[in-house]
Protein backbone atom coordinates (compact mmCIF):
# COMPACT_ATOMS: atom_id res chain seq x y z
CA UNK A 1 0.00 0.00 0.00
CA UNK A 2 2.94 2.32 0.67
CA UNK A 3 4.17 1.84 -2.91
CA UNK A 4 0.72 2.76 -4.21
CA UNK A 5 0.78 6.02 -2.27
CA UNK A 6 4.33 6.84 -3.40
CA UNK A 7 3.75 6.23 -7.10
CA UNK A 8 0.13 7.20 -7.38
CA UNK A 9 -2.63 5.35 -9.19
CA UNK A 10 -2.05 7.18 -12.48
CA UNK A 11 1.62 6.24 -12.66
CA UNK A 12 0.88 2.61 -11.82
CA UNK A 13 -1.77 2.44 -14.56
CA UNK A 14 0.62 4.00 -17.08
CA UNK A 15 3.36 1.53 -16.12
CA UNK A 16 0.91 -1.35 -16.58
CA UNK A 17 -0.01 0.10 -19.97
CA UNK A 18 3.68 0.26 -20.92
CA UNK A 19 4.17 -3.36 -19.89
CA UNK A 20 1.19 -4.46 -21.98
CA UNK A 21 2.49 -2.45 -24.96
CA UNK A 22 5.82 -4.26 -24.69
CA UNK A 23 4.07 -7.66 -24.62
CA UNK A 24 1.95 -6.78 -27.68
CA UNK A 25 5.04 -5.48 -29.47
CA UNK A 26 6.95 -8.69 -28.82
CA UNK A 27 3.99 -10.75 -29.99
CA UNK A 28 3.77 -8.79 -33.23
CA UNK A 29 7.51 -8.94 -33.80
CA UNK A 30 7.86 -12.68 -33.23
CA UNK A 31 4.69 -13.55 -35.14
CA UNK A 32 6.29 -12.19 -38.31
CA UNK A 33 4.92 -8.65 -38.41
CA UNK A 34 8.28 -7.06 -37.61
CA UNK A 35 7.60 -3.47 -38.71
CA UNK A 36 4.38 -3.18 -36.72
CA UNK A 37 6.12 -4.72 -33.72
CA UNK A 38 8.87 -2.11 -33.86
CA UNK A 39 6.33 0.69 -34.36
CA UNK A 40 4.24 -0.38 -31.36
CA UNK A 41 7.40 -0.96 -29.30
CA UNK A 42 8.36 2.70 -29.63
CA UNK A 43 5.22 3.76 -27.73
CA UNK A 44 6.38 2.46 -24.33
CA UNK A 45 9.53 4.62 -24.03
CA UNK A 46 7.54 7.60 -25.30
CA UNK A 47 4.94 7.15 -22.54
CA UNK A 48 7.63 6.77 -19.88
CA UNK A 49 9.35 9.91 -21.20
CA UNK A 50 6.08 11.83 -20.98
CA UNK A 51 5.58 10.62 -17.41
CA UNK A 52 9.03 11.92 -16.48
CA UNK A 53 8.43 15.22 -18.29
CA UNK A 54 5.13 15.89 -16.55
CA UNK A 55 6.60 14.94 -13.18
CA UNK A 56 9.46 17.42 -13.69
CA UNK A 57 7.00 20.04 -14.87
CA UNK A 58 4.92 19.54 -11.73
CA UNK A 59 8.02 19.76 -9.46
CA UNK A 60 9.07 23.12 -10.97
CA UNK A 61 5.80 24.75 -9.92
Amino acid sequence: MNLLKKLGITNILLLCLCASIIVVSEYLFFSGDKLHGIFVGIWAPMLIGLMIFFKLFRIDR
